[in-house]
């Protein structure tokens, strides 16, 4: 079976199966609506043109390009030729290349969408009428609703429909995040490196966890952070990144009411303006405390910044995560919460060449009569990977020549100097 991972032609997260008249303006719109929020691209048929009973090229093209299709059976749904057919095109795409397929059984009970009893037996009824001379089309119908209807989903019967929309988002976006390829953003490591700082958030947890990750500019902490925000943020009711925080704020009052200003837009409510710090952290208190909240700070470089973005655990609601990028551990430790503590490290001396040898070669090795030159541009940058991309870049399409003399050049600035100089070459 082909990996959806694998295959490069997908262009939505979700298809949407459904019948417009049983849900299009209610279950399914309140289910569309809260699977965007989530960022998960959704397709879904919102033409009311009448249809005809062959389903349309564009819709058999929408399901062979998502990754998954929620496919939501009502009462009415068996009544629809056009429903049926997608039934079946979905069906066969979970075959032929993995689609996963999650059935919401709408107001029916499973067990007669299987067997095809009450309002189904009566749509196969005026099926087997209508398409008396296509009989094997109808048998396809009937096998669709019955393997449809043996697949792991959820019975909306006696639960309260935010509740179930909400679990239907988030085991849906957890289930797709494991087809998904990896993407590294040119930091060599970061996949095992992630995984162990993934680690240490502990999701599942109901305690407000504070992880702190520290050290020196140019070691890869914003690069390291943000593959931990991707991965993680949806499973967050509220999730935030604030890049930049030292910039940002500056020396003034003005950038840190900027800031808290930009985590509050994240809850989405219409005309908050905060004008002064105080009324900022309080309204940050006050409105997220009933929340799980995922939260970065990168770049943070005073205790000031922590005080007004983040003040203690009892800003945020249960499960939260809190993660600060520094340079200095000691602001980590100052800080009044306990910071549970990730020091990232250099490269070693393979993963340097390696991340130098992509940057400049755009392979992971030197091309011949390059290597020991790369390994002295290896030696100088000791394993910084901000060096090494600069470098690598820079070198990229030189001749050797060239190389030899800007490694004369390069050699001549202080290592402590060397992310200020190197653009100077």
């Amino acid at each position: 079976m082909e990996d959806c991972s694998q295959n490069s032609k997908w262009k939505y997260h979700v298809f949407l199966s459904f019948r417009g008249e049983d849900t299009r303006l209610g279950f399914t719109d309140h289910l569309y609506a809260a699977l965007v929020r989530k960022s998960i691209i959704t397709f879904r048929d919102d033409e009311e043109l009448a249809r005809g009973e062959v389903i349309s090229q564009k819709l058999l093209h929408a399901i062979e390009e998502s990754l998954s299709a929620v496919v939501i059976i009502s009462k009415n749904y068996a009544n629809s030729a056009w429903c049926l057919d997608e039934l079946v095109k979905i069906l066969k795409s979970k075959r032929l290349s993995g689609q996963q397929v999650f059935p919401i059984f709408y107001g029916v009970d499973p067990s007669d969408v299987r067997n095809q009893r009450g309002s189904f037996d009566e749509a196969f009824r005026k099926h087997e009428k209508s398409f008396a001379e296509s009989k094997e089309k109808v048998q396809k119908w009937r096998d669709a609703l019955r393997e449809v209807a043996n697949l792991s989903g959820w019975d909306s019967k006696d639960q309260h429909e935010t509740k179930l929309i909400e679990e239907v988002v988030a085991q849906v976006w957890k289930k797709l995040e494991l087809k998904f390829p990896s993407y590294n953003d040119g930091l060599v490591a970061i996949d095992a490196r992630l995984e162990e700082l993934y680690s240490t958030l502990k999701i599942g947890l109901e305690d407000v966890r504070f992880i702190g990750i520290w050290g020196m500019g140019g070691i890869g902490k914003t690069t390291l952070t943000t593959a931990l925000y991707k991965k993680s943020k949806s499973q967050f009711d509220v999730s935030c990144f604030v890049a930049n925080v030292r910039e940002v704020s500056g020396e003034r009052s003005e950038g840190l009411l900027q800031l808290q200003n930009k985590i509050l837009s994240h809850l989405n409510i219409k005309g908050m303006v905060i004008e002064t710090l105080s009324q900022g952290k309080d309204s940050l208190r006050n409105l997220l405390s009933n929340k799980k909240v995922l939260l970065v700070l990168d770049d943070v470089s005073s205790k000031s910044q922590l005080e007004n973005l983040a003040g203690s655990q009892e800003w945020f609601g249960r499960g939260s995560r809190i993660i600060v990028t520094t340079r200095d551990k000691h602001l980590l430790i100052s800080h009044i919460v306990l910071f549970e503590m990730h020091e990232i490290k250099v490269l070693n001396k393979s993963e340097s060449l390696q991340l130098f040898c992509e940057k400049a070669f755009k392979e992971d090795a030197p091309k011949k009569g390059y290597m020991e030159l790369s390994e002295s541009v290896v030696e100088y940058a000791r394993g910084l990977p901000l060096a090494l991309e600069v470098l690598g870049s820079f070198l990229c399409g030189r001749s050797i020549s060239d190389w030899k003399d800007a490694l004369i050049k390069i050699k001549q600035v202080p290592h402590d100097d060397i992310l200020n100089k190197l653009n100077k070459l």
